[in-house]
């Protein structure tokens, strides 16, 4: 008997990976969603659906909940094709006893390799650059830029993807600061990385930039009294997660010049930040902290020296098709007994 599996969050770029693996799942039952699953879109699901399904995969973009979870009467696994798991309600899971899992080092090489691509843009003026062979406003920017290895890094979280942009920018002569509560002696080791407290690393670095999960208690650990402890000028990146950043603070930061740019790959409220239909159309139904970031972010955008991003840093097809083969492998493992990729 066939495993009855429901995929959310169904991207075009994920097709070509179960036509190529048609066979490998001919033992699970698929229905595809673009939908993410939430409170609302859970609705739309028959009943059939709901009380059939074993397993369900979906992205960050999803909110399964309580209430959510509730709806599926048989389900064991909840796979979430992202190393993060706070758009999931791990205790609901455990009070279910329904296996959690996700994926880890996905964005280790590609997230690394795209804050690369942002700090250079930054601190070589290319964007504003562009902008000048197009619209006359900006012929008169200053596009004096900086040597990378002239300046210092400030890498606030050194797993994965923290490890791998210091191993990459080691090679360009950079001083590399780093934050993390597990410091790896490696890279102290072989890189040279120092690691500091947080505000030394905030006084001292030209550029700051995040690689840490999203815990709830690291919620805007980069604020108003951060910023003022900041270099004059200082660069600023995430391609974490939007809720580290106070984004009221960052555009504060921005319009004194305090900060000389920002790269933001990431938002606290993306799905209005990141989506001008929602914005329009779901203006009723979203928290006020979520509209007053959507205007900043429409404000920001406007600076030369601020580039956003819609949360594509890991985007690549190999990233993709890597994503979905751990997912796959994880819940074939689940299902078998297997606690090697179970958070819950």
């Amino acid at each position: 008997m066939s495993v009855k599996m429901l995929i959310f969050d169904y991207r075009d770029s994920e097709k070509s990976y179960f036509k190529r693996h048609e066979k490998d799942l001919k033992n699970f039952d698929i229905s595809f969603y673009k939908e993410s699953l939430n409170g609302e879109t859970v609705k739309n699901l028959s009943d059939e659906e709901k009380n059939q399904a074993a397993v369900i995969s979906v992205f960050i973009d999803s909110i399964v909940d309580s209430e959510v979870i509730s709806q599926f009467k048989n389900l064991r696994i909840i796979s979430t094709r992202s190393t993060g798991v706070d758009h999931i309600d791990k205790k609901a899971c455990e009070a279910r006893n329904i296996m959690l899992v996700n994926v880890e080092h996905y964005g280790s090489t590609t997230v690394a390799q795209y804050t690369i691509g942002l700090m250079i843009a930054l601190v070589r003026n290319i964007i504003p650059a562009n902008l000048s062979i197009r619209d006359k406003e900006y012929c008169k920017y200053n596009f004096i830029g900086r040597n990378l290895g002239y300046l210092t890094l400030g890498v606030i979280g050194t797993g994965s993807i923290g490890a791998n942009l210091c191993n990459y920018l080691s090679t360009f002569g950079m001083n590399i600061l780093a934050y993390d509560l597990n410091p790896r002696l490696e890279l102290i080791e072989k890189q040279n990385i120092k690691y500091t407290e947080l505000d030394d690393l905030l006084k001292n670095s030209d550029i700051i930039t995040l690689h840490l999960p999203y815990t709830g208690d690291n919620y805007h650990m980069i604020g108003e009294k951060e910023f003022e402890i900041m270099k004059e000028g200082v660069r600023i990146i995430n391609t974490s997660r939007g809720e580290l950043i106070d984004i009221k603070a960052l555009a504060k930061a921005l319009q004194s010049g305090k900060a000389a740019g920002a790269a933001l790959d990431v938002m606290e409220c993306e799905d209005i930040s990141f989506n001008c239909e929602n914005l329009s159309e779901n203006m009723g139904d979203t928290g006020l902290t979520c509209l007053e970031e959507a205007k900043i972010v429409r404000k920001i955008t406007k600076l030369p020296n601020v580039i956003i991003t819609p949360h594509i840093a890991y985007e690549t097809q190999d990233a993709i098709d890597y994503i979905l083969n751990v997912s796959i492998n994880a819940i074939k493992d689940s299902l078998a007994g297997s606690s090697k990729y179970r958070v819950v």
